[in-house]
């Protein structure tokens, strides 16, 4: 293992909340001397099939983790997921069918191991101790919080405040977080800023266990392309890690100089003298921002899919932004026909580069459709069905529709 202080400056770089970080040193130091491994716990609820880039930035941490020699225990909260998180919700959260959760964890294994060592992570599932629990224990673990501690929570609080209904198994779901900490008799665990009351929760657990506590700490919550809000595929400013490669590359790409910056400190592999350095010469304008930005999204395209994957997106970009070509392979559907003319809109939907007919119009209206390489601002605009049309939505959206009868 590393010595103390290498380990302790590679776990605190992009971290925030540190309980604490003398803790941390004493179980580090422990861990050097006898030569074992820490249990590191960090945990995902299933309850979306897609992660992006604003999960990875825990992911990050923990692959540091796993590079310093430790055990990563990725806990997928199959049980937790069918009751819902309230963490940050106005209302009471809908919970998932027990199909859906186990659908979305299949997809997050096969997600989570384009960063983590698969031979030094261990995969559980808290429904594996969590349904064993009798009604006995469960009241057992009910009394180890007040529901004054309860309301403490920013979100609980508000919604008490603002008279909307909190479920009593809501309650339950920092309780049940917490236990995790005690099946796994986890040393560190990890998770967002917005999960600290949860994750502080494991920690008074395990002493009333009888075990030492966890030392926990929370990453940073990761802007999305807009630069404002929470990553978020609701909001549609995500990077997902499974998302083409072009993809991938062309939204890095259209991050601002800021944000690139902050992208490097949070999910790059590169040290942050490297990147002090890297920010030294865009500012002395010795690099330009975007081959600075080249370099991020190559490391995480090659990442998520391989370095020749990152060749072909970088030559993909050059020719459709730099040279202003089109891109060497352009896919090709057919849509049914339903008249001489079909309207814009309706037919961007019925491509796929657009959600709805609605989404369409607003692209429409921001100037951001071409209909064979002429831009459309007509929000009634219709394509006429005889010959195959080449569609565009924004700058890196590219279908040819072949009309069928």
């Amino acid at each position: 293992m590393q010595p103390l202080a290498e380990q302790l400056a590679l776990i605190e770089r992009g971290s925030v909340d540190f309980h604490s970080r003398e803790e941390l040193a004493r179980k580090l130091e422990r861990a050097i001397q006898t030569n074992t491994p820490l249990q590191i716990k960090a945990g995902f609820d299933p309850t979306a099939p897609d992660l992006h880039l604003g999960h990875t930035v825990l992911l990050q941490k923990l692959r540091q983790f796993q590079q310093l020699g430790h055990t990563i225990n990725f806990l997928i909260g199959d049980f937790t997921a069918t009751i819902g998180d309230p963490t940050g919700k106005s209302e009471t959260r809908k919970p998932l069918t027990r199909e859906e959760v186990l659908q979305n964890a299949a997809t997050y294994r096969e997600q989570v191991f384009k960063m983590l060592d698969p031979e030094k992570t261990r995969i559980c599932f808290n429904s594996s101790w969590l349904n064993k629990l009798t009604p006995a224990e469960i009241i057992q673990l009910a009394s180890q919080l007040t529901v004054a501690r309860m309301l403490e929570r920013d979100d609980f609080k508000k919604r008490f405040a603002d008279n909307k209904p909190i479920s009593v198994h809501e309650f339950l779901y920092p309780l049940i977080q917490g236990f995790d900490s005690v099946a796994l008799k986890a040393d560190v665990e990890m998770g967002g800023t917005d999960q600290l009351f949860n994750l502080l929760m494991g920690r008074d657990l395990q002493r009333a266990w009888g075990q030492e506590p966890q030392v926990v700490i929370t990453t940073p919550l990761l802007e999305g392309l807009d630069g404002v809000n929470k990553m978020s595929k609701s909001l549609g400013n995500y990077i997902g890690v499974s998302e083409p490669p072009d993809t991938i590359f062309g939204k890095l790409m259209s991050i601002s100089d800021t944000l690139m910056f902050r992208y490097y400190e949070l999910l790059s592999d590169k040290s942050l003298d490297d990147i002090a350095e890297l920010k030294r010469n865009v500012t002395s304008g010795d690099i330009h921002p975007k081959e600075a930005k080249v370099q991020l999204a190559r490391e995480m395209v090659c990442r998520f899919h391989s370095p020749e994957a990152a060749d072909a997106a970088q030559r993909g970009f050059e020719q459709i932004f730099a040279r202003g070509e089109l891109p060497d392979q352009i896919e090709e559907i057919e849509v049914q026909a339903e008249a001489d003319n079909m309207w814009l809109p309706k037919l961007l939907h019925a491509a796929g580069l657009v959600k709805s007919s609605s989404e369409g119009r607003r692209m429409i209206e921001q100037q951001a459709v071409s209909v064979d390489g002429s831009k459309v601002s007509d929000v009634d605009a219709t394509v006429a069905t005889a010959d195959p049309v080449l569609l565009q939505v924004g700058k890196r959206r590219f279908c040819r529709v072949r009309f069928r009868r």
